[in-house]
């Protein structure tokens, strides 16, 4: 019995443990993309075994990430899109709802073709591929987006635009919410800059008044 329940403490010292290394590791990768395990390790608060113990390498700790990158987008796509909103007002909510995810993110964008390779990438990006295109694909059939791309294409240019505005703010270029993303993205999909603005407004506002209710 007492083994078990000295058990448990070590496990949440681990899972603590691996959290702050995580947390920790976005924040330092995000500012130097050449930052070494060992110095995540100091900068974690833990010492190198226990880093190693968790992630046995560099490799072996952007994939942790990039399952977390994962799972985030996939809830954030699930969750950021009413099937009730127009196409418009679905591209901004789906903007707006997936900029914290690529925020936290970012960093994978530096790392990407090094150490976890595009396809990985793409594996990430998949579910919000899919989200948007079908956002699109309802936009041009009802007239609200250009009608000149398929929307796979249009989606991937958007997609490419959203990733380059990421890594701006990534280098202090750009300051932004994601409210100036999303209204770039409408923009870009048809809608008048004017409209563009206003539909990101009311949606940012919807989108507060929830995170507030829901709290």
């Amino acid at each position: 019995m007492s083994q078990s329940v000295g058990r448990v403490p070590q496990r949440r010292n681990a899972r603590s443990n691996r959290a702050r290394i995580l947390a920790t590791a976005r924040q330092e990768l995000g500012r130097n993309p050449d930052t070494t395990l060992e110095e995540l390790a100091r900068a974690s608060g833990v010492v190198r075994r226990t880093l190693f113990g968790h992630f046995p390498g560099r490799a072996a700790l952007l994939e942790a990430l990039a399952e977390e990158a994962a799972e985030a987008l996939q809830a954030a796509a699930a969750a950021g899109v009413k099937a009730t909103d127009p196409a418009e007002r679905a591209l901004a909510r789906f903007s707006l709802s997936m900029w914290p995810v690529g925020d936290r993110y970012r960093m994978l964008l530096a790392l990407a073709q090094r150490d976890l390779g595009m396809e990985r990438v793409g594996e990430i990006l998949e579910p919000a591929r899919v989200e948007v295109t079908a956002i699109l694909e309802r936009g041009q059939r009802d007239g609200v987006f250009h009608s000149h791309l398929p929307p796979s294409v249009m989606g991937a240019g958007l997609e490419a635009m959203t990733l380059a505005l990421l890594e701006e703010v990534n280098t202090g270029s750009l300051q932004d919410d994601g409210t100036r993303t999303a209204v770039a993205t409408l923009i870009a999909a048809g809608v008048p800059e004017k409209q563009a603005h206003a539909v990101v407004d009311d949606v940012a506002g919807a989108v507060a008044a929830e995170a507030v209710a829901d709290s």
